[in-house]
C-alpha cells in the first residue's frame, strides 16, 4: 500500500494533543542522564513498572559518576525484578564511559551516544530528542504503529523496519528542533495510550477523522505481528529465580541454588548463561553477585 499524502494526518495535531494530555512521567523533566536511565529501563518494560525503579535509581545515583563508582553487585540489586538484567550492567558500563571519556556529561551527538555500551540506534535518537531537543527520527513500536495506521492505512507495521517505512518516518519529522522533539514524544505517547496494539481508542484520538486506517474501516493487517516469548517456564524465569536467591542470600552453593529448580538441565543452562554474562560469579564452591 502506498503512503497517504503527507499532510492528511497532521503531526502538528498530534503535538497539540500531547501538550494537553501527556502523562506526567518523571523522566520528562530531568537531566540527560535521567533520560538515558529511563531509556535503558523502558526497553521491553511497561512504564508503571519502571517509575518506582527509576525514582529509586536516580535518588541513589543522580549522576553517571555516582553509578560508575558503584559495585556491579549493587547495580544488579538495584535493578531488582525489572527483567533483562544485562541492561543494568550495560548501563553501569555506559556510566563509566561517560565519566571517563566525557567528563561525566551524557554526550549530545549520535556518534558518541551510539558508541556507549548498551546504546543502539533507537536509544541514541531518543536521548537526542528527549534530553537535548534535537531534530531526529525516533522509532519505537508505538511510533511505528501510529505511522502505520494513520499514514499508511495498515493495522500493524511490518515485523522488521523497512526502507520505505523509515523514509516515511523521516519525512514526517517537523523542521524545527522543538517541534521535532515534541513529535517524537507525542507520537510515542499516542501509540502507548490510545493507538494501542489491541482495542485502540479511536474516538479519543486526535487523528480519528484523518487516520487512513480508521477511515478505511480498520482493515485487518497483512503483517504477522511478533509475539513475546512466554516467560513462565522459560530460561529467563530460571535466571530471575537464581538472581533473586543471590540478592536475598549474598552467597549460596551450587547445590543450594539448584535445590528448588523444576528442571535441572534448564537450571544449569540458566546458571551458566548468568556466569557468561557476568551477572553472577563464583568463589570456590559458592556463587554470588559480582
Amino acid at each position: 500500500m502506498q503512503p497517504c499524502p503527507v499532510g492528511s494526518p497532521s503531526t502538528a495535531v498530534v503535538n497539540r494533543w500531547y501538550r494537553a494530555h501527556a502523562r506526567d512521567l518523571p523522566w520528562r523533566s530531568t537531566t540527560p542522564w535521567g533520560v538515558l536511565v529511563s531509556e535503558f529501563m523502558l526497553q521491553q518494560t511497561p512504564v508503571p513498572r519502571v517509575i518506582p525503579y527509576w525514582t529509586t535509581w536516580m535518588d541513589c545515583w543522580p549522576t553517571p559518576a555516582g553509578l560508575a563508582h558503584a559495585t556491579p553487585a549493587a547495580v544488579i540489586r538495584a535493578w531488582g525484578t525489572l527483567g533483562y538484567p544485562r541492561r543494568a550492567t550495560r548501563l553501569h558500563e555506559a556510566a563509566r564511559t561517560i565519566s571517563n571519556a566525557y567528563g561525566g556529561e551524557v554526550p549530545d551527538t549520535y556518534e558518541n551516544l551510539i558508541a556507549l555500551p548498551g546504546v543502539g540506534d533507537y536509544t541514541a535518537n531518543a536521548v537526542l530528542a528527549f534530553a537535548f531537543h534535537k531534530r531526529t527520527t525516533v522509532l519505537d513500536v508505538n511510533v511505528r504503529r501510529v505511522i502505520s495506521r494513520a499514514w499508511r492505512g495498515e493495522q500493524h507495521p511490518p515485523a522488521h523496519l523497512t526502507t520505505i517505512e523509515r523514509a516515511l518516518a523521516d519525512s514526517l519529522v517537523p523542521t524545527t528542533p522543538h517541534a521535532a522533539s515534541t513529535w517524537a514524544a507525542a507520537s510515542m505517547e499516542l501509540g502507548a495510550v490510545l493507538c494501542t496494539t489491541t482495542n485502540p481508542q479511536c474516538t479519543a484520538c486526535p487523528l480519528t477523522d484523518t487516520c487512513a486506517w480508521n477511515t478505511a474501516g480498520q482493515p485487518k493487517s497483512t503483517h504477522t505481528t511478533r509475539r513475546q516469548p512466554t516467560y513462565t517456564g522459560s530460561d529467563r524465569q530460571e535466571r530471575g529465580r537464581i538472581l533473586a536467591l543471590l540478592r536475598a542470600h549474598d552467597t549460596l552453593t551450587a547445590a543450594a541454588l539448584e535445590k528448588d529448580a523444576t528442571n535441572p538441565e534448564q537450571h544449569i543452562r540458566a546458571r551458566d548463561s548468568l556466569l557468561a554474562d557476568g551477572l553472577i560469579a563464583t568463589t570456590g564452591r559458592h556463587l554470588h553477585l559480582p
